[in-house]
């Protein structure tokens, strides 16, 4: 099952009359055979601006209803500091963890594919 909420319903082209159109020429995307508007770098980037938006400010709400302190204690360090920056600490740690093992992944699976098409 594929996810259509992104894509724009536009009447069916003819693929044979398409190059003749002044649409086609224009630098507008054109329809595929299904009648959809294919999905471009900037709908992409649009798509992930408004997301990243959105989750902002959930995170402005969550930093404000958490703001009680409490102790941590880290491989022999202790401190106090806020709830809500505890958690997005320990977030923004293992989101730069996962990072790392996708790269070094990605450079991997790269390494293997160029070693192939030798």
């Amino acid at each position: 099952m594929s996810d259509n909420r992104y894509q724009t319903l536009i009447a069916p082209v003819d693929p044979t009359a398409a190059a003749s159109t002044p649409q086609a020429s224009s630098g507008t995307p054109a329809a595929t055979p299904t009648g959809r508007v294919p999905r471009t770098r900037a709908g992409s980037a649009w798509f992930g601006i408004c997301a990243t938006a959105l989750l902002s400010v959930v995170l402005i709400i969550f930093i404000g209803q958490n703001t009680r302190s409490v102790q941590v204690n880290f491989l022999g360090m202790s401190g106090s500091l806020p709830l809500a920056l505890a958690l997005l600490i320990a977030a923004v740690g293992t989101a730069i963890l996962i990072m790392v093992v996708g790269t070094v992944r990605i450079t991997q699976l790269r390494h293997r594919l160029s070693r192939q098409r030798r």
